[in-house]
């Protein structure tokens, strides 16, 4: 098949083979994309209209315990002016957010201990009592099952934890030994299996990402079936290892999204 007729191909059956994966990834054109684009643009509008939904991303925390090769947080940047916003900043954040319209507040930080289940908990619970209309999604990267459980009893809607590769040797090239992709993945699951809405994805150019690890990517998405997808382009960080790395490619995230959107047509893929 040609690419044109693999795009169909997984329009009909939102599934593909991994050679027919690693195939797109390998030899797709500008023709490609605009044919893919078309496509997924079309079931944009079916399934969700011309509306735009917006989402309120409190970053709350700069503190992280990871020590990721291309992240300007990482625990190693002695540069890296860090923060933590109280549970009044957040709420106020939720408050002003309410006023103009947003109903998704996003919790984003690194991984700090500080945020612990029950300081977590009590502000996940305010939120949702004092704004029950409005969804909560959370990403603060991997925790134990218990955490999860709780922090889905306290009232969080989403979680978003992006796998960053499905290929072990490329995680690797990213992280330091201590972390472990087979964790990653089974911090997904377990998220899953609790009930929430749950976000993965990719960054886009990362080093040693290959056309073939972005199909196991693909591959992964399609088989883990995901109610989110964070995929953009890597920027190297001044502060990191990455610093001197070329940035990832507009053109191929923008492939990537459309084949997401094709493969997946209800997924919810936030436009950053």
């Amino acid at each position: 098949m040609n690419n044109q007729e693999l795009i169909c191909k997984l329009k009909k059956d939102h599934s593909l083979l991994i050679e027919e994966w690693e195939q797109l990834m390998e030899t797709y054109t500008k023709e490609d994309l605009e044919y893919a684009a078309d496509l997924a643009r079309e079931i944009a509008v079916r399934e969700f209209g011309k509306k735009i939904y917006f989402r309120g991303i409190i970053e709350f925390s700069n503190f992280c315990k990871c020590d990721c090769y291309y992240c300007g947080i990482r625990k190693s940047n002695k540069n890296c002016q860090r923060y933590r916003l109280t549970e009044e900043d957040i709420l106020e954040c939720c408050c002003e957010g309410y006023e103009n319209g947003f109903r998704t507040f996003v919790l984003q930080g690194g991984e700090d201990g500080w945020f612990a289940d029950e300081r977590m908990c009590a502000i996940v619970k305010t939120i949702k009592e004092n704004y029950p209309d409005c969804a909560v999604t959370l990403s603060l990267g991997e925790r134990s099952l218990e955490s999860y459980k709780v922090l889905k009893e306290a009232g969080a809607d989403r979680y978003l934890l992006r796998h960053e590769t499905a290929d072990e040797t490329h995680y690797r090239e990213l992280h330091p030994e201590v972390q472990r992709l087979e964790n990653r993945m089974q911090c997904l699951k377990d998220l899953k299996a609790l009930g929430y809405q749950t976000g993965c994805g990719i960054m886009v150019g990362t080093p040693g990402q290959t056309a073939k690890v972005i199909a196991k990517d693909m591959k992964f998405m399609e088989e883990f079936h995901p109610q989110m997808i964070g995929i953009g382009p890597f920027l190297p960080h001044k502060d990191t290892p990455f610093r001197n790395e070329k940035k990832g490619s507009v053109e191929l995230t923008l492939f990537l999204l459309a084949l997401c959107r094709i493969m997946l047509p209800k997924v919810l893929l936030p436009a950053t």
